[in-house]
């Protein structure tokens, strides 16, 4: 049975509700500002779960790319827990230690706010404004903004809070627009290195222009630059049977020729890939999956529920894996364009295969190194600093795309299955996924360091 996309939306959005209706009923106290009941139920955490879901969805269908996804998680994730600073006194603020982060206004002196309402209302309001589906994000705030006036919050508590999140809103989307994305938007496209045969080229099969090749470019959050953390370079290249990058192509043409269906389960279970072209005769489609930093801000959510972690941790998980996400795809988009490096399909066919293809589609920018590798070691990192190493978890991430969900001992043995998953893809050389896991995990250990959020 085929289902409209106007009532899968209401379905996703009857589905939202009742989770929320029934979240209000086990709420865990962690608003610090009063004891009134409504504000301990307030501060449940399942109201900042939901928003940053809510942005995961709206981000997939509007088919952003991983990179510019990385960079709506950060600031609506920042904008959320700016918000609730004031109301837990052992937190600081990430101001003066973000690029061009200034302080952010603060609640009036001796006024009573309830901060899980201004947090919600700066992360729905911040990422209202970087997303295209606004409605979407609207009918969001609408439910959240019932469920909170269900809890009986005094007029002019509420009014006060809302008017606060506001004011933090737009406070971090004013910093936005200095971190030179809107210019991004209208730089020249990638050329094409057509006489060097190391150098990437567009791949089937919609042969796309280079993705965002002018990312590193975009002010880093906590790491001094883009090129700070300088992913070890690729194996040279050559064309010669024997030498060692034919043996790393002939590595990615065998394992995707063997089809073991253990390395298959594993290579689709991590492809998120946001925009998968189909072709089918004359008719092209998409299929529109997560991304790798929601599939990895997902994860972080699973954390946060094993934990029982209360809404001001919660909130300090997600801007720190946020912020480890988007400062590993500056980085990585770094290494991408510096060194510019053919993939495993182009090579393969040109000078091994001309009809091999790859098991999942290869994603259209360079191969060195690679972006889930990097970006996921980074939030593994990150999250075994906060939950510890050996924190296993259940990843329901793909149940959504028919895929059952997956047991891991720690966030670094998740983030290792993604590395080799590229290679039994078939769309990265070994080389590429190491080098990767290594650039992220260095990274995310310095944003762990460097981010202080206790007082």
């Amino acid at each position: 049975m085929v289902v409209s996309p106007g009532l899968k939306f209401l379905f996703m959005k009857y589905k939202l509700s009742l989770a929320l209706g029934i979240g209000l009923l086990f709420w865990l106290p962690g608003c610090q500002t009063s004891s009134n009941e409504y504000q301990q139920k307030a501060a449940n955490p399942e109201l900042l779960h939901a928003g940053i879901r809510r942005i995961t969805d709206i981000i997939r269908h509007d088919i952003f790319a991983p990179p510019v996804s990385s960079r709506i998680y950060a600031y609506s994730s920042i904008a959320a827990y700016e918000a609730l600073v004031p109301g837990y006194p052992e937190y600081r603020s990430l101001a003066g230690q973000l690029k061009g982060l200034t302080p952010a206004p603060q609640p009036e002196a001796g006024k009573t706010y309830c901060f899980p309402v201004a947090s919600a209302n700066a992360l729905l309001t911040v990422g209202k404004q970087l997303v295209f589906s606004e409605g979407g994000m609207e009918d969001m705030k609408e439910q959240v903004f019932q469920d909170f006036q269900a809890l009986n919050i005094p007029k002019d508590v509420y009014d006060r809070s809302m008017a606060y999140g506001e004011s933090v809103a737009k406070h971090i989307l004013q910093w936005s627009k200095s971190d030179n994305y809107a210019q991004t938007r209208s730089a020249p496209k990638f050329t094409i290195e057509v006489d060097d045969p190391s150098r990437w080229r567009p791949t089937p099969p919609a042969y796309g222009d280079a993705l965002e090749p002018h990312w590193p470019e975009i002010r880093t959050w906590v790491i001094d630059s883009s090129g700070q953390f300088s992913a070890e370079p690729p194996v040279p290249f050559s064309k010669e049977k024997g030498s060692e990058f034919y043996k790393q192509a002939m590595e990615v043409y065998d394992i995707v020729k063997a089809e073991k269906a253990d390395e298959i389960a594993t290579a689709w279970y991590w492809d998120d890939n946001p925009f998968a072209m189909e072709v089918s005769g004359h008719i092209a489609f998409a299929k529109k999956k997560i991304s790798p930093g929601g599939h990895w801000m997902n994860i972080a959510g699973h954390a946060c529920r094993k934990a029982n972690s209360d809404i001001m941790k919660s909130a300090e998980t997600y801007a720190r894996v946020s912020l480890a996400l988007a400062d590993a795809f500056i980085a990585c988009w770094h290494a991408k364009y510096k060194y510019n490096l053919i993939r495993p399909e182009s090579y393969i066919n040109q000078y091994i295969d001309p009809d091999w293809r790859p098991l999942i589609q290869t994603p259209p920018f360079p191969e060195h190194t690679s972006g889930h590798s990097t970006i996921s070691s980074a939030s593994a990192t990150v999250l075994t600093n906060m939950y510890g190493d050996n924190f296993s978890f259940t990843d329901s991430t793909e149940v959504e795309f028919g895929i059952e969900p997956r047991t891991f001992q720690s966030f670094k043995q998740a983030a290792d299955e993604v590395g080799v998953s590229r290679l039994y893809g078939g769309i990265h050389y070994k080389r590429g996924n190491e080098a990767g896991l290594k650039c992220g995990k260095d990274l995310g250990q310095y944003v762990f360091d460097k981010v202080k959020t206790k007082k």
